[in-house]
């Protein structure tokens, strides 16, 4: 345990000290996951699902909003439908699991566990879209995907993980590029202003983009150890997927034409991203609008008269207000209390004692930067939702911050590799080919993040590690 934590949570490991053993206590300690009998895959706690729920309210009104509606797709892909986007199928081959017996019969053909779900959808598309009348075609899904990794890690990558699916059909490719663009604009407006996680947007290389894609797009935030962690994700698929499915409309002038689609996901992923982001020696500090409990009412020297039932109005109170509130009236001491409450990243706390009756006051406690304020019981509703809007503005300026002074640019491959062994995103022109892209992975250990948006390619200048004429500019980091 660092020096810095004593005093504070017990038993979880220094940032500085071993981060990914920090997070590894974090999600324990926090009871967020608990690790199951199978290999790989977690046991997600009502506290951790809560932040889950949280974030598929949030962004299924931001789809809804969009014109987006929601449907439900079988778990068992059979292997012919994978087989028929040859890209697709390679691309995901390593990682699918895959059913051979029903009951105690060998199936006639084996059946893989969804990995994702274009080849279902587009099978669905085929008999669905038959005329131009049926387009745009914009439905998403909220299931579980099973992807048989190696390496495992809670929410940032295991066998089985929760994730929403979007899948779109239109009648033109400018229509389908539209799509993709909207929807990483429309992770990167979630990510900003629910998760208050500042976020790069941009391009996939080719080498990175979505197995069966003409374009991916992708959202990147910096973790607390300058590692990159890929958020969510855009694909146009181009009429690649409508060629092999066959995926055919009548257009308004009688011609038999293909569809264009897009497909976009996000996952579980995001919650160790906000923990990742966010978190720090002392536990948790989750963003108000996913924050399972936004305020919680400690009751201070519980045992005087008044004091326990001034506590319960105030839960009350904050309750038919609309606000997330707990109230903490277990046998423990205030202090013990105070530590479990910061180390889950509560937001708030509320401290009310025979004192503050007498005032007719409050303290509240915020987790973000710990200060402590004195504010009148009167008008608290606003006073509590005022405090978690500015606590939420206040996490984001951090990031961002943080995010700033750990990227910097490079114009030779050895300033490329000095950031990348100080732990930052590094900025720089890029060539634009995958063995290049090959060769700065394996000397650097960086892989390529994105090409940001609103960024004009470059008309001069050469790659930071071949010397030959840039095409791209590059954000290149190691990643998780």
């Amino acid at each position: 345990m660092g020096k810095k934590n004593k005093g504070f949570v017990q038993n979880i490991t220094a940032q500085s000290e071993d981060f990914s053993r920090w997070y590894t206590d974090v999600i324990k300690m926090t009871d967020l996951v608990d690790y199951s009998d199978v290999k790989g895959c977690m046991v997600i706690k009502p506290y951790g699902y809560g932040m889950w729920e949280l974030i598929q309210q949030e962004m299924d009104a931001r789809f809804k909003a969009t014109g987006h509606k929601n449907a439900y797709f079988p778990l068992l892909i059979p292997e012919s439908l994978l087989q028929k986007e040859a890209d697709h199928v390679e691309g995901f081959a390593p990682e699918v699991a895959w059913v051979t017996h029903g009951g105690n019969e060998e199936l006639a053909e084996r059946l893989c566990i969804r990995p994702t779900s274009e080849t279902i959808v587009c099978s669905m598309y085929s008999k669905w879209i038959k005329s131009y009348r049926d387009l745009p075609m914009l439905l998403n899904q909220w299931c579980n995907v099973v992807r048989w990794e190696k390496s495992t890690r809670p929410f940032l990558r295991t066998s089985e993980f929760l994730w929403q699916e979007g899948h779109t059909a239109h009648a033109t490719a400018n229509e389908a590029q539209e799509e993709t663009e909207k929807m990483i604009e429309v992770y990167r407006e979630f990510a900003h202003n629910v998760l208050a996680i500042p976020v790069l947007t941009g391009q996939k290389s080719e080498k990175e983009k979505f197995a069966g894609a003409m374009h991916t797009y992708t959202m990147e935030a910096m973790m607390l150890d300058g590692k990159a962690l890929q958020m969510g994700t855009s694909h146009n698929l181009g009429d690649h997927f409508a060629k092999a499915f066959d995926i055919q409309y009548l257009s308004s002038e009688g011609k038999q034409e293909y569809a264009h689609q897009s497909s976009w996901g996000t996952s579980t992923r995001m919650i160790g991203g906000v923990i990742m982001v966010h978190g720090d020696e002392r536990g948790l500090k989750l963003p108000p609008k996913i924050a399972p409990t936004q305020i919680v009412v400690v009751p201070v020297a519980a045992h005087k008269e008044g004091v326990t039932e001034k506590a319960r109005e105030i839960y009350e109170e904050l309750k038919a207000a609309g606000i997330r509130v707990d109230i903490d009236e277990r046998d423990q001491s205030p202090g013990w209390k105070f530590n479990e409450w910061e180390m889950k990243g509560v937001p708030i706390r509320l401290e009310i004692g025979p004192r503050d009756i007498e005032s007719g006051n409050v303290v509240l406690a915020r987790r973000d930067g710990f200060e402590k304020e004195v504010v009148s019981m009167g008008g608290l509703e606003k006073t509590v939702k005022d405090m978690l809007e500015d606590i939420h503005k206040s996490m984001l300026a951090s990031a961002l911050k943080f995010r700033e002074e750990k990227t910097v640019s490079a114009n030779t491959f050895f300033e490329l590799e000095e950031g990348i062994k100080n732990n930052c995103f590094v900025k720089a022109l890029w060539c634009n080919e995958r063995s290049c892209e090959d060769e700065i992975k394996e000397k650097s250990g960086a892989t390529t993040r994105c090409i940001p948006f609103g960024q004009d390619d470059p008309t001069s200048g050469v790659c930071v590690h071949c010397g030959k004429p840039a095409k791209k500019n590059m954000y290149f980091a190691k990643a998780y």
